[in-house]
């Protein structure tokens, strides 16, 4: 069971691979992009976890030719920036699931090895307005390819209100 971890968060993705490693994952951490794929062909993981918030570009950008690499691994999408329309594009793009952050060991566990989980595995519950208003704003602004100025328009809002809501993480559930 050998498993990429790609994080540019140092301490965390060590951290997640000694957990992980006591799971009984052979671990191997990618910490910065320009080793992605060389680490994807060395080491032919069976499972790879990607983080989408990288220190200089969007994992979803990596999800394809990470696909090409590996076709046959299991691949999960980490982020601390959740939106329905980015889990959309992930799995449009070839992630076979996709985790919020925090997502404990447990969790991670099951969604690779493709386990069920359970309502209290995921801590689900109804969203919140903030969180209702986040995912329209990201759902917005991915139809409008990133462009702030039209999706301002578009949510009849100021850009720069816009752009302060963006600044700010996302609100949890």
């Amino acid at each position: 069971m050998k498993l990429l971890i790609i994080e540019d968060d140092v301490a965390f993705s060590n951290t997640l691979a000694r957990r992980m490693s006591k799971m009984g994952f052979e671990c191997q951490v990618v910490n910065y992009e320009l080793d992605i794929f060389s680490q994807c062909s060395n080491f032919v993981p069976d499972y790879v976890l990607l983080d989408m918030k990288l220190e200089r570009s969007s994992g979803l950008q990596h999800i394809a030719k990470i696909r090409e690499i590996l076709p046959n691994c299991k691949l999960v999408l980490l982020t601390g920036f959740a939106s329905i329309a980015t889990a959309v594009e992930a799995i449009k793009l070839g992630a076979d699931d996709y985790l919020t952050k925090p997502a404990d060991t447990k969790l991670i566990s099951k969604k690779l090895l493709g386990e069920a989980v359970s309502i209290e595995d995921s801590f689900e519950s109804t969203m919140s307005p903030e969180r209702l208003e986040w995912e329209h704003i990201q759902q917005t602004l991915q139809a409008n390819d990133g462009n702030v100025s039209e999706t301002a328009r578009q949510l009849n809002m100021h850009r720069r209100t816009l752009q302060r809501k963006l600044q700010k993480k996302p609100v949890s559930k």
